[in-house]
C-alpha cells in the first residue's frame, strides 16, 4: 500500500460534497521533501492518470532550472499530479500551456483573484508571482511514459510568510483578495478543470487551449527581455504558433519562436 493515501470530505451533505474524476484522487501528506518525487514515485508504481499529492509541506521543493521554491507549511497548494498523455515527447510542453489555462482559470472562478498567464509557466497577479508551475516527462525508447505536473500556488501567506527577497516579487491569494482560501477546496478545483481541459486536449488539440491561453495572458503583446547566444534582446511578444511557441517580434526586426526558456516582462 502507498503511504500517500487519499482524503474524502466527512460529515453531513458529505455525499452530495464527494468529488469525482481527478478531484477524488487527490492524496494529502504532511511534509514531503517535494510533491514532484512524491508523484513521481506513484507514477513508477503505476498510479492512474490524475493521480494527484499535496502536501502541507515540502522542504525542498523546487521550480523550473532547479529553484528552490518557497513553500512554507499550510500556507499553499503544493501539488503535483500525474498525466499520461499519449503524444509525441516534442509536444509536451504545451502541456504547460494547459495546466497554466487550467489554474488560471481555477483560480479566477473560485477566489475571484484575477491572475495571469506570464509565458512559459508563472500566474502573476499585479506583476508579482502567485503561481508557478513545472513539467517533468519520463520517456523510454518506446516512447513517453508520464508526465508530472508540479503546481505551487501561494494561497494563504502574509507578507511576512515571504523572505525578505521575495516580498517584492511574490503574492499570495490572502494578499490580493484579503481573505483566506480553503486550501483542498481550491486544489480540487483545480484538478477538476485540468481534467476538462486535458480531455478537450486530447480531443480537439491545441487551439482552443491556446485560445484561452491567450485570453489570460499578461505577456501578449507586451514588451520582453529574451536572453539569446548573441546576448539580451528586447522585443514584443506576439501570438503564439499552431505548436504552441511564443512568437517575439525583436527590435532588429527579426521573429524568434521560444519553446522553452526564460523572459522578463519590461
Amino acid at each position: 500500500m502507498s503511504r500517500y493515501e487519499n482524503t474524502f470530505f466527512q460529515g453531513e451533505e458529505a455525499e452530495e460534497r464527494r468529488p469525482s474524476g481527478w478531484a477524488a484522487m487527490l492524496r494529502r501528506v504532511d511534509t514531503v521533501v517535494s510533491t514532484q518525487e512524491a508523484a513521481k514515485e506513484l507514477a513508477e508504481q503505476g498510479a492512474p492518470e490524475g493521480t494527484a499529492v499535496m502536501a502541507e509541506e515540502q522542504t525542498g521543493g523546487r521550480g523550473r532550472q532547479g529553484r528552490r521554491w518557497h513553500s512554507p507549511k499550510g500556507k499553499g497548494i503544493w501539488m503535483s499530479v500525474v498525466l499520461r498523455p499519449s503524444i509525441p515527447l516534442q509536444l509536451t510542453p504545451q502541456l504547460t500551456l494547459l495546466a497554466g489555462a487550467a489554474v488560471c482559470s481555477a483560480i479566477r472562478r473560485e477566489t475571484g483573484v484575477e491572475a495571469g498567464i506570464k509565458w512559459p509557466n508563472d500566474l502573476l497577479v499585479n506583476g508579482r508571482k502567485l503561481c508557478g508551475i513545472l513539467l517533468e516527462s519520463c520517456a523510454w525508447p518506446s516512447g513517453l511514459q508520464y508526465t508530472i505536473a508540479g503546481i505551487g500556488i501561494s494561497a494563504n501567506l502574509a507578507e511576512e510568510d515571504y523572505p525578505e527577497e521575495l516580498r517584492k516579487i511574490g503574492t499570495s491569494l490572502l494578499i490580493e483578495s484579503g481573505r483566506e482560501t480553503e486550501r483542498e477546496e481550491l486544489a480540487r478545483a483545480v484538478l477538476k478543470e485540468l481534467e476538462t481541459l486535458y480531455g478537450v486536449y486530447l480531443e480537439q488539440g491545441l487551439d482552443p487551449i491556446a485560445a484561452l491561453w491567450s485570453e489570460q495572458s499578461v505577456t501578449l503583446g507586451r514588451r520582453v527581455m529574451l536572453r539569446t547566444p548573441e546576448g539580451p534582446q528586447e522585443g514584443t511578444a506576439v501570438r503564439l504558433e499552431e505548436d504552441g511557441g511564443l512568437v517575439v517580434l525583436r527590435t532588429d526586426g527579426e521573429t524568434e519562436t521560444l519553446y522553452a526558456g526564460e523572459i522578463a516582462l519590461i
